[in-house]
C-alpha cells in the first residue's frame, strides 16, 4: 500500500489500527482510488463481519491468510446487502433447529422430517434453503480451494458459496454447509477436531440428500459408471457422491467401489461432472432484484447505498441471479486482489 500510495508504511499501519482518524481529503481519496472502494465507504458506519472463528471453511487449513480476508470480507459485504434487504422486504424466519448432540444421519432424517420432506429427492436444494430463512450469497470468482462457508450472525443463517462449480457440488456444498449450521453452530473451532467435523458435515450431506429408504427402491447392486452417470439424476448429486453413498452403505463391495473410483478419475469425473445439471439459482434474490427495478431502483443506487461499487454487489449476485439486471451492464466477477478484513 504504501508503495502504491506514495504513503510512509507507518502511515498506512496508523489508519489500519485506527490510530490516525483523521487523514486528509486528498489523502483518503488516494487510500480509495488504491483499493477500489467509493470514499463514503470509509466514512460509513463499521460493518459487521465474519470471523475465522464463527465462519465454517471446507479448506481452511490450506488457504493463506490473504484469502481467508478476502472471503471474510465478502461475507462483510452480504451482511450489509442482507440488512438492507430487510429494511425493503419481509424475509423468511429461520427454522433451522440445532441438533449439536446427533449423528449426522440421524440429524439429516429429522431434519427431513421437520420440513415435511420425507425420504424422496429434493428438487432444489437452494429454493428450499432459502424458503427455510438460510440467506445464500456468492463468493464471486474465488479459486476452487474455496468452497462455501456458513455461520449465524444476529440468529440468521448464512451460507456463502463459489458458484464457479458445478451444479451438483453446490447442491451437496450447501447439504455440507447446512449440517455446520445444524450440528456445530457452538463448537470452537480451536478446540475441535477439523476433519472430525467435516466427515460430520459430509455424511449429514449424504444423507440429506440421498436418504437411505430412497436409495434402497432405487439400489443397483453392481452398478457401472455408465449406470451412475444416469442414477445420479434423480438425486442431484455428483456420479462420484452417489458411488460414495453406495459403499457407505454397503449396497457395492469395497473392491467394485475401488474399480468404480479408479475408473471415474480416470474418466476425469472429479473436476468435469458428467452430464452435468444446470445451475439453481435464487427465487428470493430474484424476487427481491425483480420488485427494485420495477421502482426503478438501479443496481448503482443500491451499491451506493451499501458503499460499495456495482462489481462488488455483482459479486455476492454472481450465479444467483443472473438475468436480474436486464437494460444495465451483465453481472460481472471482477477481482480485487488482496481484500482483507480491517478491524
Amino acid at each position: 500500500m504504501a508503495e502504491k500510495t506514495g504513503l510512509t508504511a507507518r502511515s498506512i499501519s496508523n489508519f489500519e489500527n485506527q490510530l490516525d482518524f483523521s487523514p486528509s481529503d486528498e489523502t483518503l481519496q488516494l487510500l480509495a482510488e488504491t483499493l477500489r472502494f467509493p470514499v463514503s465507504f470509509f466514512l460509513a458506519d463499521t460493518l459487521d463481519q465474519p470471523t475465522s472463528d464463527t465462519a465454517s471453511f471446507r479448506a481452511m487449513k490450506s488457504m493463506s491468510a490473504a484469502r481467508q480476508h478476502s472471503v471474510l470480507a465478502m461475507g462483510a459485504f452480504g451482511f450489509a446487502l442482507d440488512k438492507w434487504i430487510d429494511i425493503q422486504f419481509e424475509q423468511p424466519t429461520a427454522d433451522v433447529p440445532l441438533m449439536p448432540s446427533e449423528l449426522p444421519d440421524v440429524a439429516a432424517l429429522s431434519l427431513r422430517h421437520h420440513w415435511g420432506l420425507g425420504e424422496q429427492p429434493i428438487k432444489n436444494v437452494l429454493k428450499l434453503l432459502e424458503a427455510k430463512g438460510i440467506r445464500i450469497y456468492s463468493l464471486g470468482n474465488q479459486p476452487r480451494e474455496v468452497s462455501a462457508y456458513a455461520l449465524w450472525h444476529d440468529g440468521v443463517p448464512f451460507v456463502f458459496l463459489n458458484y464457479t462449480k458445478s451444479a451438483e457440488h453446490i447442491r451437496f456444498a450447501l447439504a455440507h454447509e447446512l449440517a455446520h449450521l445444524v450440528l456445530h453452530r457452538d463448537i470452537d473451532p480451536n478446540d475441535a477436531d477439523a476433519r472430525q467435523i467435516e466427515r460430520e458435515a459430509d455424511r449429514f450431506a449424504s444423507a440429506f440428500l440421498m436418504p437411505h429408504r430412497d436409495i434402497l427402491a432405487h439400489a443397483m447392486r453392481t452398478p457401472s459408471r455408465a449406470t451412475l452417470i444416469q442414477a445420479k439424476k434423480r438425486w442431484g448429486v455428483s456420479v462420484t457422491a452417489l458411488a460414495y453413498r453406495l459403499h457407505q452403505l454397503e449396497f457395492i463391495t469395497d473392491w467394485h467401489y475401488r474399480n468404480l473410483c479408479i475408473e471415474m478419475s480416470k474418466k476425469g469425473d472429479r473436476t468435469h461432472e458428467p452430464a452435468g445439471l444446470p445451475h439453481e439459482t435464487s427465487s428470493r434474490l430474484e424476487k427481491v432484484f425483480s420488485a427494485l427495478r420495477e421502482d426503478r431502483i438501479s443496481r448503482a443506487q443500491i451499491a451506493e447505498n451499501l458503499h460499495i461499487f456495482p462489481s462488488d454487489l455483482d459479486e455476492l449476485l454472481f450465479g444467483l441471479v443472473p438475468t436480474v439486471w436486464q437494460g444495465e451492464a451483465s453481472v460481472s466477477s471482477p477481482s480485487r486482489a488482496h481484500l482483507r478484513v480491517v478491524k
